[in-house]
């Protein structure tokens, strides 16, 4: 049974999040649309932002990496993420197709079982809002986690459109593109790269990682809400594609995150994650990509409607965790997780 004191905390932690900086940023842009205000971000910024967020994300992964070695729980979490990047689209997938074909239960579900990278980021930033610890390597699975969804979302339409699909025999599925858009996209290489790179610089080039701190510290919150500015903007645009989707697909946008962040909680407790790698590990299971996996589904699967599983992510998921969702994972991983691992 909740308590009264975890109900209250629960709502304390949701209005410190929403009165964040960075949340009322978000809903700054997206009340912009809504007015129909004169509001526009110039196309080149927010992608070098994106860049720039995973660039300085995957730089201190690298450095905290360094530090704390591949022993301990770094190895088991790893794994435990990619297997969750893999399982995550199949439960998605029987869901979904009670209501969808085979092509858009398969996209909606990759992009389910990926994760979205500003979410996380503003994981940490909420984290360090609330002084709660956390481990830098926690971003090597965030780096893992796109290529197993893609992969899986595509077996799953080779499976289930034999009928459907000319080519389904294998021909008609350009596995060298799937491969590299999968692993090579360019958001994924960066941030993997960024790791590698703050790794090496650690161990070999202290006074270089010194002169970049400036760089991927003290700009970090600003750039944060900058971009966050945008994507309300764009996600209150992708809202009005989100309502002619249907119930069914609202309330999936909703329900399968918190679905998706119990089993993570319960996943992190098993692990013995303290409070702070919890959280983090529940947003990689809950989040949803907008960026790299619509990219691959486009190209891949052009029967899949970009409405459906762009707006659902996009339009809904990504509000909703930014908003409500973080602070609510972080009362279930209070509850579930009695005192820091």
């Amino acid at each position: 049974m909740i308590t009264a004191t975890a109900t209250a905390l629960d709502a304390g932690l949701i209005l410190a999040n929403v009165l964040s900086p960075k949340v009322l940023f978000f809903f700054l842009g997206a009340i912009a649309v809504f007015l129909n205000a004169d509001l526009e971000i110039p196309a080149p910024l927010p992608k070098l932002f994106s860049l720039y967020l995973l660039m300085a994300v995957g730089f201190r992964g690298g450095m905290a990496l360094a530090k704390d070695g591949f022993g301990g729980q770094v190895i088991p979490t790893i794994t435990v993420s990619v297997l969750m990047a893999a399982v995550i689209p199949l439960i998605c997938f029987c869901i979904l197709r009670l209501r969808f074909d085979v092509f858009n239960a398969a996209a909606i579900s990759a992009t389910y079982g990926s994760i979205s990278a500003v979410t996380f980021i503003a994981a940490e930033s909420f984290l360090q809002a609330q002084n709660i610890s956390y481990d830098g390597f926690m971003v090597a699975p965030l780096a893992l986690m796109e290529s197993p969804a893609i992969i899986v979302g595509l077996v799953l339409v080779r499976l289930g459109s034999r009928q459907a699909r000319p080519g389904s025999d294998g021909t008609g599925m350009n596995w060298g593109k799937v491969l590299h858009e999968s692993m090579l996209n360019g958001y994924v290489y960066l941030i993997a790269g960024s790791l590698v790179i703050g790794f090496i610089s650690s161990v070999y080039s202290p006074a270089g990682v010194e002169k970049m701190e400036p760089f991927v510290y003290k700009f970090f919150y600003g750039v944060l809400c900058f971009f966050l500015l945008d994507m309300g903007i764009v996600a209150a645009q992708r809202f009005k594609d989100l309502k002619k989707a249907g119930a069914f697909l609202v309330f999936f946008a909703i329900l399968m995150p918190m679905f998706n962040a119990l089993i993570g909680g319960l996943l992190a407790r098993a692990l013995g994650l303290g409070y702070g790698n919890a959280l983090l590990f529940i947003i990689l299971c809950s989040s949803a990509s907008y960026i790299a996996v619509p990219t691959a589904m486009r190209m891949t699967v052009p029967e899949a409607n970009p409405r459906y599983y762009i707006s659902s992510a996009l339009g809904l998921t990504f509000p909703f965790n930014h908003t409500i969702g973080i602070p609510l994972y972080m009362g279930l991983v209070y509850k579930l997780i009695p005192s820091a691992a």
